[in-house]
């Protein structure tokens, strides 16, 4: 995150308020077409009421710093997804209940309470604004420094993302074998049409590439940790966790993927 604040100037931040279009369409991909394809899906694939609810929680969570990482490494609009991911915080606290307590209410014939995780949305923002607002500082006072360090910032991110998918796979690997027969088709055809309507329904709607990869990794990265925490400690159903930790190994993939097929050039 702070090698993300190296490459941002405030001129970033003030071009996106410029454009709410693009931050209007985003947060509508977000809040109302996810939850209807996750909702979807869940019916048509026929999945474990409780694992369908656990994917529905997933759909809820909003995205975090791995997709502005991701978005960074295939040179998408970096400020865009830091504004996003900095709005959806807040807005998950009132829509990660309703949709979650809504999709409980139909999937299990009963209604669970989900209290607003405000101390999740106040580590979002420390995670993801207070290292980058360093950055930026850092491009500001010293721009010849930031501009050598950009590349060796890059490589040293994908060499953390190889790391994490590697202990990803190493520590959920018992997941993988129990639930992946039954999960991981849904699971991984939503992690797909996450991103694809991400990148395509802005394009579609006049957004310009580089923010349309940059809404792609949001919506298609989703914070699995947040999703996982609320599973366990606020719903105390293990279950619920599951579709939650598998999309979080899957996604390091297909992300991956993702952002080689739609790289925006320089």
């Amino acid at each position: 995150m702070l090698g993300l604040g190296l490459s941002l100037t405030v001129d970033d931040f003030k071009r996106v308020t410029q454009y709410p279009k693009a931050v209007l369409i985003a947060l509508f991909c977000q809040m109302v077409l996810l939850p209807l394809l996750c909702f979807a899906l869940v019916k048509v694939s026929g999945l474990d009421p409780i694992l369908g609810v656990g994917l529905m929680l997933l759909a809820a969570s909003p995205g975090g710093a791995t997709a502005n990482l991701y978005s960074h490494l295939s040179n998408g609009d970096v400020a865009l997804n830091i504004t996003l991911t900095a709005i959806n915080s807040v807005l998950t606290l009132f829509t990660l209940p309703l949709i979650v307590n809504l999709s409980s209410a139909y999937f299990l014939g009963e209604g669970q309470y989900v209290p607003m995780p405000f101390q999740k949305v106040i580590e979002v923002f420390a995670i993801v604004l207070v290292p980058v607002t360093l950055g930026m500082l850092l491009k500001s006072k010293a721009p010849a420094f930031a501009a050598k360090m950009d590349k060796p910032v890059k490589i040293i991110s994908a060499l953390v993302l190889a790391i994490i998918i590697v202990s990803i796979t190493i520590r959920e690997k018992q997941v993988l074998v129990d639930y992946f027969g039954q999960l991981g088709g849904p699971v991984l055809l939503f992690n797909v049409l996450s991103m694809v309507v991400g990148y395509y329904v802005p394009l579609l709607m006049g957004i310009e590439r580089k923010q349309a990869v940059a809404i792609g990794m949001e919506i298609g990265i989703h914070n699995g940790t947040l999703a996982i925490y609320i599973a366990l400690n606020v719903l105390n159903n293990s279950m619920m966790s599951v579709p939650p930790a598998l999309y979080g190994l899957l996604m390091f993939f297909t992300a991956a993927v993702f952002g080689f097929l739609v790289k925006v050039k320089k």
